[in-house]
C-alpha cells in the first residue's frame, strides 16, 4: 500500500468509529448511509472546509500544518498513539524525515548488554520496531524460548513466530489480545518507517500467509506499548501473567528494552522462580547476548 492509501484508510476508519452523539452533533435523519461521522461533519468539527478535508482524507496530507493536523485529531478524537500516527503519515506524505533520523551504532553497546545481563530477576529483551528480538538476558531467553526456531538460534521475530508457527499460538493464551497488539505495533512502526524494506517484507509475508494478520491489519489500529500485563503459556512452567515495562533506548533510536516482573507472594512470582530454575538447566552458560549485530539488524535509517 502507498502512503496515500494508508492515509485514506486510516482517516476513514477513525471517522467510522465516532457517532454524531459522541462528537456532540445532532444526528439528523434516521438512515445514515455511512457508519460514524460524515466527511462534512469532521470538517465542521475541525474548522476546515469540506473540500479541504476531503482532500486530506484522499491522502494529501503533505501540505497540512500542525494546527490543521491537531484539529483533525481532535475532531476524530484520536488517542496519543493515533495522533502520533497521523503526524507520521503526514511526514511520510511530505517525504520529511520522521522523528528518528540518526542511524544507531553498528552494534548494541557493551554497556547496554551488561545492563541487560545484570537483570537477573526479570525476563528482559531488546527489540526493534519490526519486533525482532535482538538481545535477551537469561530469563528473557527462557521466557521466549518457544518463539525461537531452535535452542541455538540467536534472534527471532515475535510477529513471524506468533502468526506463522504452531508454538506462537500456544504461547499466547489471550490470542485475540495478542493479535491486535502485535499488528497495532507493526502498523505504528510502518507509519514511522514507511521506507523500511525489511518491515515491508515482513508485513507482506504475514499478510500473505495469515488470514488473522490480514484481517487485523485492515483495521488500521495503532498503539503505544509502554506498560501493562501480558499472559503466556510456557511449556516448562505453565500459565504465567507478568507486568511489563517497555523503555526506549535514547542512544539507540528505534530500540526498546522490555522487562517483565511479578509481585512477590503471587502465583506468577512463583512461576517466575520456577522459570529461573528451568533456565539455569536449559542454558547453563547463559544466553548469547548477540554483541556482533550489524546496523541492519538494529534498525533502519529513519528517513
Amino acid at each position: 500500500m502507498t502512503t496515500e492509501s494508508d492515509i485514506r484508510a486510516f482517516l476513514a476508519s477513525r471517522r467510522a468509529k465516532i457517532t454524531p452523539q459522541q462528537a456532540g452533533l445532532p444526528a439528523y435523519g434516521g438512515n445514515r448511509r455511512v457508519p460514524g461521522l460524515r466527511r462534512e461533519e469532521v470538517a465542521l468539527l475541525a474548522g476546515v472546509s469540506v473540500d479541504y478535508y476531503v482532500r486530506l482524507e484522499r491522502g494529501h496530507l503533505a501540505g497540512a500544518s500542525e494546527e490543521v493536523l491537531d484539529a483533525v485529531a481532535g475532531a476524530l478524537q484520536l488517542d496519543d498513539a493515533e495522533r502520533a500516527h497521523l503526524f507520521d503519515l503526514a511526514r511520510a506524505a511530505a517525504k520529511r524525515p520522521t522523528r528518528r533520523t540518526r542511524r544507531p551504532s553498528a552494534a548494541l553497546p557493551d554497556s547496554v548488554l551488561r545492563v541487560l545481563a545484570s537483570m537477573t530477576d526479570s525476563p528482559a529483551f531488546i527489540r526493534n520496531g519490526r519486533l525482532d528480538v535482538l538481545a535477551t538476558n537469561l530469563l528473557g531467553r527462557a521466557l521466549y524460548a518457544p518463539l525461537f526456531p531452535d535452542s541455538a538460534a540467536k534472534t527471532t521475530n515475535i510477529a513471524r513466530a506468533q502468526f506463522l508457527t504452531p508454538a506462537g499460538r500456544d504461547f499466547f493464551p489471550d490470542w485475540d489480545v495478542g493479535v491486535n497488539t502485535t499488528v497495532a505495533l507493526l502498523r505504528t512502526e510502518a507509519g514511522r518507517a514507511p521506507h523500511d524494506t525489511e518491515l515491508t517484507g515482513l508485513i507482506g509475508e504475514l499478510v500473505t500467509h495469515s488470514e488473522e494478520f490480514r484481517s487485523a491489519w485492515a483495521k488500521h489500529n495503532v498503539r503505544l506499548h509502554h506498560t501493562g500485563r501480558k499472559a503466556f503459556h510456557h511449556p516448562a512452567v505453565g500459565d504465567i501473567t507478568l507486568d511489563f515495562d517497555a523503555m526506549e533506548l535514547p542512544a539507540q533510536p528505534g530500540l526498546t528494552l522490555t522487562a517483565y516482573s511479578a509481585a512477590p507472594g503471587t502465583r506468577d512470582h512463583d512461576a517466575l522462580r520456577l522459570l529461573a530454575t528451568w533456565a539455569a538447566t536449559e542454558y547453563p552458560s547463559g544466553p548469547d547476548v548477540l554483541p556482533g549485530m550489524s546496523s541492519a539488524d538494529v534498525t533502519p535509517d529513519r528517513r
